[in-house]
């Protein structure tokens, strides 16, 4: 007789270990052509190919979305409705899943009162921690946090008892961490007048010079309405006048026989522009925001963000303050020296967690380090904190790129972190286009042959030496070695750095050659970043290409973002003698039935929305009338339907010559967009891709320097001699190219490297070489040299 739950059928087993395998048959997703691939669980996968060949659509869009999809559907229809919708891919077969954690490159989000140390959960942490150790004592964990304002009350309330009704009086006090001051930001806000308006001028006269403040509109009404005088110039206001356009509380006030609210221009930026996400503002209202608004340290917290309160309560003469502007590596080792065994599971959770910072290259952080400033691979990185001491097996870990923003140095690290998480038993699905990443693949998929509409395809897949055999785009440029140049440029001036001492830079003093191609570069952390945007960007004449993502909606496009669209309705109206808006399918052109969207959306609440392509105009966006108007033969949808590379033909010469047309486009097939359709929206795009639409944008901007922040992000190995053929073009110019990179095919065709470090965080901070990179090669005297040595096999 056999025990209860013992196997006394083989094949029982048998069938339970036969699923090894994530089975896809059938992916269109985006640009996929019926792709089929079966990838080993419980090993480490990397997806290759150039830049738009289909990597994040097969990796993200169809086996992590499913994953995820099938793992919302496990909740009530009630928790269902608080989730984001997914739909499900389209693929005809999905096999074999499991649970999917995603750590894409996205930013985290750079709310101002978002830190490190939030995002992480090490703060919360450290709040208990203080709570119950630090002296004098102040309350619970939130009188330790910087978004809990101290708050206190008193009144009467009625209490109905039985059939009678009481009155008591009660009182409340909440006892916050928030400095009053700044409201827990770290900075206070200080706005320059002269930005806002022109006080020689009247409010009639346009005299505001805020974004959107028209006095033609309801603006002006409110402002008559309010009592101003509309033709009395600012200059002649009373004190009392201007304290009431700057500063007055919203006010009701009666227009026209209609309530509305007055508010000084002040408070209403403030909540208006302030309150929103600095990437997510409009160029202009950014440009606005940047010249009228300077943000300065706090005098009151000194920046930390608490209240004295939280300040002045400590542990062992640190206050949570203090131990929140410690490097991550530092608070690490203060956390260790903690022996109180009432709060042991706590320190040894923090341990943990400030252990990983360490462990996955981010020990040079410290916890009060706002979360928008951080770089994309750093985001990435922070994103994994709270998966590597993880108990969980069996998962499939999704990366996007994970070494961005590394040095070859930290991409060792990485690799061994990665391994660490398939030997506990995980599927780890990567994308990459590094060689160091790829060599540590068990399984390899490539897909391409190109991009766009010429990808979607796996040309191979198989082990690591059966794609360096392979005829494919990676396997031909997998084992690509860049050579130093023979010689190099000479400068033709410099820009001095005189002194600089932001984050971690120890007062750096160092001349930037102009009119030559500058590689900055330096382990993560080393203070590559502060030194170019903190002592370069903010110059006049100089044109940064930083990693901050592109932003767009569905209805945004390649066209829409390089303002090409304006361009190509211009010539539209011209040739047909009507008004440009009726070339924009978010304006006058746009079809009745879908409102210029090509398709209906129908909202299915907890369920995946229905996306149907629109019956009137078949997804053109646009109404019938307008397509009977044409430029050299084309209607508008035919010309948005165009390649890059087919426009700049059609826009060249002809009928339909547009030279403002035929020169973005111009530049968008110089940084290796021909092949991305003028009309796609800029959802569908790769990160790779974003990073280039920005550039050849950039490109168009007059500056003397150019600024890039690691240009090869997303950049396929074949790509890479693109890229430097275009920084070439752009030296011989006449511009002047500062490269902050890692990449050692950019290092090697630098002219001048200026090399960053030993170390990251306080290890860091200053100049270890300048010089060229024949030099640094020769004198092997910093970590880079000894790469760059080994990668050009000095």
């Amino acid at each position: 007789m056999t025990s209860t739950g013992e196997r006394t059928d083989p094949r029982a087993a048998d069938a339970a270990d036969s699923h090894d395998r994530i089975r896809v048959h059938g992916a269109r997703e985006n640009n996929l052509k019926d792709v089929s691939v079966e990838l080993p669980k419980r090993r480490l996968t990397v997806f290759t190919g150039v830049s738009g060949s289909g990597k994040s659509s097969l990796v993200f869009g169809t086996i992590a979305a499913e994953s995820q999809r099938l793992i919302n559907e496990t909740y009530s229809a009630f928790v269902q409705g608080f989730m984001p919708t997914l739909a499900r891919p389209d693929v005809d077969v999905l096999d074999g899943l499991t649970t999917a954690i995603i750590v894409d490159q996205e930013r985290i989000g750079s709310d101002p009162r978002s830190t490190v140390g939030t995002v992480t959960d090490a703060n919360a942490m450290l709040r208990i921690l203080f709570s119950r150790l630090g002296q004098p004592y102040l309350g619970s964990p939130q009188a330790f946090s910087f978004n809990v304002a101290s708050v206190s009350g008193a009144g009467a309330v009625r209490i109905e008892r039985g059939e009678g009704v009481t009155k008591e009086r009660r009182s409340f006090s909440i006892t916050g961490g928030m400095c009053p001051r700044c409201e827990g930001r770290g900075t206070v806000q200080d706005f320059d007048l002269a930005e806002l308006y022109d006080e020689t001028k009247s409010l009639a006269g346009g005299a505001l010079k805020i974004p959107g403040y028209s006095m033609d509109g309801w603006y002006g009404r409110i402002f008559a309405g309010f009592g101003f005088d509309m033709d009395k110039p600012i200059a002649q206001f009373s004190k009392r006048e201007l304290d009431d356009l700057l500063h007055k509380e919203p006010t009701k006030i009666k227009v026209e026989g209609i309530n509305l609210t007055y508010e000084g221009l002040i408070p209403k930026i403030r909540k208006s522009m302030l309150s929103k996400d600095v990437d997510a503002m409009q160029p202009h209202v950014r440009a606005f925001v940047e010249r009228a608004i300077t943000f300065q340290t706090c005098p009151d917290c000194g920046g930390t963000r608490l209240n004295e309160g939280a300040r002045s309560s400590t542990i062992g003469g640190v206050s949570i303050a203090d131990a929140c502007a410690m490097q991550i590596s530092d608070l690490a080792q203060w956390v260790r020296g903690i022996e109180e065994p009432t709060v042991a599971p706590l320190v040894e959770a923090l341990r943990d967690t400030l252990d990983s910072f360490v462990e996955i290259g981010l020990g040079y952080l410290s916890l009060d380090r706002s979360s928008g400033t951080l770089s994309g691979g750093e985001a990435q990185r922070t994103k994994m904190i709270r998966h590597l001491g993880s108990a969980l097996t069996d998962v499939t870990y999704v990366f996007d790129e994970p070494s961005i923003g590394l040095h070859p140095h930290d991409i060792q690290r990485m690799n061994e972190l990665l391994v660490q998480l398939r030997d506990k038993g995980n599927t780890v699905l990567v994308v990459e286009h590094k060689p160091e990443m790829i060599a540590i693949a068990d399984h390899v998929v490539d897909l391409g042959p190109g991009a766009g509409s010429a990808g979607g395809e796996v040309v191979y897949q198989g082990t690591l030496d059966g794609l360096r055999a392979s005829a494919t785009l990676t396997g031909r440029h997998l084992d690509d070695r860049a050579r130093l140049k023979p010689g190099v440029r000479r400068p033709t001036g410099v820009l001095e750095v005189r002194g600089a001492t932001l984050h971690n830079l120890r007062g750096v003093d160092v001349d930037v050659p102009l009119g030559v191609l500058v590689v900055v570069t330096g382990v993560a952390g080393s203070g590559k970043s502060s030194l170019i945007h903190g002592s370069v960007s903010p110059r006049e004449g100089v044109v940064t290409v930083d990693q901050t993502p592109i932003r767009g909606s569905r209805r945004s496009s390649p066209a829409t973002y390089t303002g090409l669209a304006d361009a190509v309705r211009k010539s539209f109206a011209k040739a047909n003698g009507v008004k440009p808006a009726l070339f924009s399918p978010n304006s006058e052109g746009a079809c009745p039935n879908c409102n210029g969207a090509g398709v209906i959306y129908t909202d299915l609440a907890m369920m995946a929305g229905v996306a149907t392509v629109c019956e009137v105009c078949e997804g053109r966006r646009f109404d019938a009338s307008v397509l009977d108007y044409k430029l050299g033969g084309r209607d508008i949808s035919e010309v948005l339907a165009m390649s890059v590379v087919e426009a700049e033909a059609f826009f060249g010469g002809g009928e339909a010559r547009t030279p403002a047309a035929h020169a973005v486009l111009q530049r968008l097939a110089d940084v290796g967009l021909g092949y991305l359709s003028l009309g796609q929206p800029l959802t569908t795009l790769s990160g790779g891709e974003r990073q280039r639409l920005k550039l050849a944008l950039q490109l168009g901007e007059k500056g003397g320097v150019l600024v890039l922040d690691e240009p090869t992000t997303g950049l396929h190995l074949a790509d890479v001699d693109h890229l430097l053929g275009l920084l070439d073009h752009l030296v011989d110019a006449g511009k002047s190219v500062v490269v902050i990179e890692h990449h050692q095919a950019v290092m090697a065709h630098a002219d001048w490297i200026i090399d960053l470090g030993p170390g990251a965080g306080h290890d860091g901070g200053s100049v270890v070489f300048e010089g060229t990179p024949a030099d640094l090669v020769a004198g092997r005297s910093t970590l880079t040299g000894r790469h760059l040595a080994a990668y050009v096999g000095a």
